[in-house]
C-alpha cells in the first residue's frame, strides 16, 4: 500500500519526504520566509518577556530589603515620641528634687510631685493607656488577678473589694490585669454537731 501512495504522489508531480512514516511537504520559500520572520518576533518578544520578569524580581528582592529595613528602623525608634514627651516629666522630677533640698515646706514639695504625676499620666494616655477601674466593680477574670476572698458585709458577692495593683489597657487590649481582693458572702456563727 506505502508503494502505491509513493506512486500516486510522484504522479501528481508533487514532492513529499517521508519521517517515520509521516509525510511532510516542502514548503515553497514565501511561507519559509515568513514562518522565519514570525519565529525571530516571537524571539524577541521571548526575550522582552524574560527581561521584564528578571527586573521584576530584582524589584520584587529591593522591595523586600527595604520593608525590612523599614520594620528594623520602625522597631528601634517605635518609642521615639514617647521618651521624647517623658522627659520634660523627667525635669520636673529633677526641680521637685532641687526643692526638696532648698528650704521648701513638704507641701509644696508634694504639690510638685503631685502635678508632675498628673503630667505622666497625660503623657500615658495621649499613647494609649487606660486605667482599669476595678473597686466597686463586678469581677471580671479577664481584666482583674483576684489574690483574695474577704469576707464583707456591705458589698455584694464577686465585687472587688480591694485593689492591690492597678490595671491597664493599652489601645484596647490588656497590658496589665489589677490585682484585687473579691467580696464573699460573710459565713454565720457555726453550729456544733453534739
Amino acid at each position: 500500500m506505502k508503494k502505491n501512495e509513493e506512486e500516486l504522489n510522484e504522479d501528481a508531480g508533487t514532492e513529499a519526504q517521508t519521517v517515520e512514516g509521516e509525510e511532510i511537504q516542502e514548503l515553497p520559500d514565501e511561507e519559509i520566509s515568513r514562518l522565519k520572520a514570525e519565529l525571530a518576533a516571537r524571539t524577541m518578544e521571548a526575550a522582552d518577556n524574560y527581561d521584564r520578569f528578571l527586573r521584576a524580581v530584582a524589584d520584587l528582592e529591593n522591595f523586600k530589603k527595604r520593608a525590612e529595613r523599614e520594620k528594623t528602623d520602625c522597631v528601634t525608634f517605635a518609642n521615639e515620641a514617647l521618651l521624647a514627651d517623658v522627659l520634660p516629666v523627667i525635669d520636673n522630677f529633677d526641680r521637685a528634687l532641687a526643692h526638696a533640698a532648698g528650704t521648701e515646706t513638704l507641701d509644696s514639695l508634694k504639690e510638685g510631685v503631685r502635678l508632675t504625676i498628673g503630667q505622666v499620666w497625660g503623657v500615658l494616655k495621649k499613647y494609649g493607656l487606660q486605667e482599669i477601674p476595678a473597686l466597686g466593680e463586678r469581677f471580671d477574670p479577664a481584666l482583674h488577678h483576684a489574690i483574695s476572698h474577704e469576707e464583707a458585709a456591705d458589698a455584694r458577692p464577686d465585687t472587688v473589694v480591694k485593689e492591690f495593683q492597678k490595671g491597664y489597657m493599652l489601645k484596647g487590649r490588656l497590658l496589665r490585669p489589677s490585682m484585687v481582693a473579691v467580696a464573699k458572702a460573710p459565713q454565720g456563727p457555726q453550729k456544733d454537731e453534739d
